[in-house]
This record gives C-alpha cells, structure tokens and sequence, in this order.
C-alpha cells in the first residue's frame, strides 16, 4: 500500500495511539499534511483515558501548530468516521488505540503484526520510528519533507525520541532520514530539554530511593507516585543502568489498576515476553525485546490475588519466570538422546527458498516464525524452508540437500499448509522493505533421510539457535524438544499440535 491508495477517500481520520508519544504524533501529522495538499477533508485525532500532559508534546504541539485533536473514550463508540479511519504507529484494534467505529481502516505502523486481515496495510517493522516510515512514504509518492510547514522538524524528533537519540537508529533508512531531514535544532532542543516537569521529577527521584533488589536474578522493581507512563520509562531506563540490574519493572497506580514499565538489557529475557507473562489473567502487556510495558486491572487483580500486595505480587511473578524456564545454548549444550525416540519427516510437501535469490548476498535479514524471529546475513549456502504450518526456518544448503528432493511445478501455499491466514515473509532489514516468501517459493518433500532425536517437553524451555545466538525460541510443556540425528547441537521447538502431523516414529 502507498498513499496514492488512499487518495480516493473523501475523508480520512488519522488516528494515533492512546497516550501518544512524539512519533505517533508526528508521524500523524505528516500524513495530515500530505493529505490537505491533495484536498482531502482531513483530521487527526487520539483518545485514551486522559489528555496527553507531557510538557514535550504540549510543546510540540502548540511550536509546530499541529491539529491533535483529543476524543474522551465517552464519546469514541459514536465518534463519525465518514469514509476512512487511518491508524499510524499502532494497529486497529490492538490494546494501545481506542476503537473508533469505522467500515474501512487502513494501518501504517513499525510495531511487529499484531492484527490480521486488514488489507490497506503498511506495517515495516525494520526501522526504528513510524516517523521514518512516513517520510518515506512521503518521498514515494513525490511529497518532499521541508519544514516550511514545521512537518520537518516534527518527524525529526518523532525519530529522536523513538530511537533513544538515534542511539538505536541501525536501520540505513532512519540514518538517511537523520541526514535528509530538515528540522529546526534550536525548537528540537527546547523539546529534548522539557521532558518532564518539576513535579515529575520530584517523582523519579523520590521512587529510585525506594528500589526492591533481586540479588539471585538481578531484577529490580520501583513503585512510583501517579505519573505520566512516559516517567515510568525514564525511571525504568535509568535503573537498567545500574550495573547490577538486568531486568527491572517500574509501576504506579492509575485509573483502574497498574501501569508497568518493563525494560530488559540481556539476551535471556525478551521485555514484551515477561510484560504478557505479569499480565496474564489480570491485564495486558507487550511491546518490543528490550523495552515493554503493561497494564494490570484492578478488579481482576484483587480478585485473584485478594491476599496479595502489588510489589510482593510483582516480586512472586518475576521469580516464578526466571524459575520456570531451562536455558538451551545449542552450540554448548550436550542433549541427552537416551529418553528420546527417533522420528522421520513424512512425506509431505514443502516449500523452499534460496535465500541469495531474494537478497543480494550479505544483506541483513530477518526470518519471521512462529517461534520468534531469526536474524542473519543472506549467503548461498542458506535455504528457508515452509512447513506444513506455515512456519519457517532456515537451514544450511548441505543439509537441504541431503534431506530433501526437488519437485517439479509450483508451491502452492494454501494447499500446503494446515493454516494459510498468514503468508510468512522475509524481512530486508537494510531496507527496511518486506519480501512474501511464496512469491518465491518452490516445492519439495523429505528425502527420507531427515531424522531426528525428540520428546515432549515437560517444562519450558528457551532455545538459543545458532541462527540467531540473540534471541530464542520458547518451548513450553507438551511441546517437543527435537534434535537432529546428524547434527545433535541442531536442536530446536516444534509445537505439539503439528509434531505428530509432521513426523513418524521410525
């Protein structure tokens, strides 16, 4: 999707998330733009439980005369929508945006896939703000950034502030926006110099005097006054600096429950994994590997845990998470085959590709599971393969070779696999572009040669591949723990609803 697509709506509503933050703000404000210049009868809009507060964004707002408009949650469920509600830096109908009432959405985002089946869909998650992305899309369709309107200037701190001053702009288009982008530094430093307001401050300083320490897993939680969320990730930032915190979660008490800050600077805890898992059953959490966040309800929570504070209840949880898991470092790790039977794959039809011929060799990219992602560089000897699930994951050319045979024809992905609702992709993280892997798919079936060790798994588990030593697969109990019989530090998760479908027992 372009924004051509969409010039055909008379009217278009852009809405950013709940509680907005300066790229949802600006990104927003960037399509509001382009939008008026082509005649469109245009607004852009956010709700949530409150007006946003922070002194930054008032700033930004009234510096840069940009036409936020806020709609009390009251009066969201009969807010009109006339033609076209376009959601920017969140996804419709995901935790963190309002539901407005709307016949067609369209979606423009860098968060991970959280909704499905919404066809006017932009979502590029390999770059570092939705910021980016606008400008990109902006350049695309021939509307060039400059800040006679202040629109440079707004995209430029929506990309400073979603990528921790550019600190995590890696992706080569953040950087050609960095340099491309014209802004005004002077109003850009009156913004990064207003943060947060005096009572916020007084508030940070007073929680960080007040940490709970976790010596045996070196987490650390804070419980602070009443603030902005944006002053719990200050808070949980500056913690996770301290030498001795990998892992720490911050909270306060809000309107109807608890608002979390969740922040993790170690490859062994995914921030977004261990948000869900302290919400689960009484709120909601996610958000990115490093940085999450989450909400517990109050109601749900005092009736679950009656007995219960909320920082010895957030004390119990994290414990129990870092209890609950086996860490798996397949490079190091000797599996034990004895209580393992040895399986085959059946013959059934699959779906391959040679990575080099989607990318150029040495091209950064991102393989989307079920698992998890896998994050490696393209070579020749790399072969992606689709299973009968959809999932993916790579493999050496070797070993495809020696377990698989070519067929002739074409892959057809839906009737290959058991559930086709999400067509897997490849990521070009230098790009910051999404490539459909069945557009390139070719098909093939096991050669009769691919064994491998397995038993269900009784616990969980964390797999850390030699694909991608950074993040891991997660196994939990009734999955199955398999190995390769020619490769035994080869080993990996197959959920337990498709193992039996895809394997027999030799």
């Amino acid at each position: 999707m372009n924004l051509e697509d969409l010039l055909h709506f008379r009217s278009i509503t852009i809405q950013c998330h709940d509680n907005p933050d300066a790229d949802t703000i600006a990104s927003g404000f960037g399509l509001y733009c382009y939008f008026f210049s082509k005649g469109n009868d245009v607004r852009l809009v956010y709700s949530g439980k409150s007006e946003l507060q922070k002194p930054d964004l008032r700033l930004m707002l009234e510096k840069l005369v940009i036409p936020l408009e806020y709609i009390p949650p009251k009066e969201a469920s009969s807010y009109p929508v006339p033609d076209l509600l376009l959601t920017v830096d969140c996804q419709y109908g995901a935790g963190n945006v309002t539901k407005l009432p709307s016949k067609v959405v369209a979606i423009i985002d860098h968060h991970q896939q959280e909704v499905l089946g919404i066809n006017l869909s932009h979502i590029i998650t390999g770059v570092g703000s939705c910021s980016t992305l606008v400008w990109k899309m902006l350049s695309d369709v021939g509307y060039y950034v400059t800040d006679e309107n202040h629109l440079g200037t707004a995209l430029y701190y929506g990309l400073s502030t979603d990528t921790n001053h550019f600190i995590e702009a890696n992706n080569p288009l953040d950087r050609d926006a960095i340099d491309m982008i014209p802004h005004n530094e002077s109003t850009i430093n009156l913004f990064e110099n207003s943060i947060i307001s005096l009572k916020e401050f007084e508030i940070a300083g007073v929680a960080m005097l007040r940490y709970h320490f976790n010596n045996a897993y070196r987490f650390a939680i804070i419980k602070a006054q009443p603030c902005d969320s944006n002053v719990l990730g200050i808070i949980s930032d500056f913690l996770l600096q301290v030498d001795r915190v990998d892992t720490c979660v911050v909270y306060n008490e809000a309107p109807g429950g608890y608002k979390l800050s969740v922040r993790s600077c170690v490859r062994e805890v995914n921030a977004s994994e261990l948000a869900a898992f302290l919400t689960e059953g009484v709120g909601n959490g996610g958000g990115h590997f490093r940085k999450a966040g989450g909400f517990i309800r109050d109601k749900s929570f005092h009736d679950q845990y009656p007995n219960f504070y909320s920082k010895d209840f957030l004390d119990d949880k994290l414990k129990q998470y870092f209890r609950r898991y086996e860490l798996i470092y397949t490079d190091k790790y000797e599996i034990d085959t004895q209580d393992m039977k040895l399986y085959q794959k059946k013959d059934l039809p699959l779906g391959f590709v040679q990575a080099s011929h989607m990318f150029r060799k040495g091209t950064p990219i991102t393989i989307r599971t079920l698992e998890g992602d896998i994050s490696l560089e393209v070579s020749d000897d790399i072969m992606i393969i689709i299973g009968i699930k959809g999932e993916v994951y790579p493999i050496h050319l070797e070993k495809f070779k020696h377990s698989y045979r070519m067929l002739e024809g074409a892959y057809d992905f839906h009737k290959s696999v058991i559930n086709d609702e999400y067509e897997p992709v490849v990521i070009d993280r230098s790009a910051g572009r999404i490539l459909s892997l069945i557009q390139y798919a070719k098909p093939c079936i096991p050669a009769g040669k691919v064994q491998i060790y397995s038993r269900p798994l009784t616990t969980y588990v964390k797999v850390f591949s030699s694909w991608d030593k950074d993040k891991y697969m997660v196994g939990k109990p009734g999955d199955y723990l398999a190995a390769r019989s020619d490769d035994l530090h080869d080993i990996y998760v197959v959920e337990e609803k498709i193992f039996h479908l895809t394997y027999g027992e030799v």
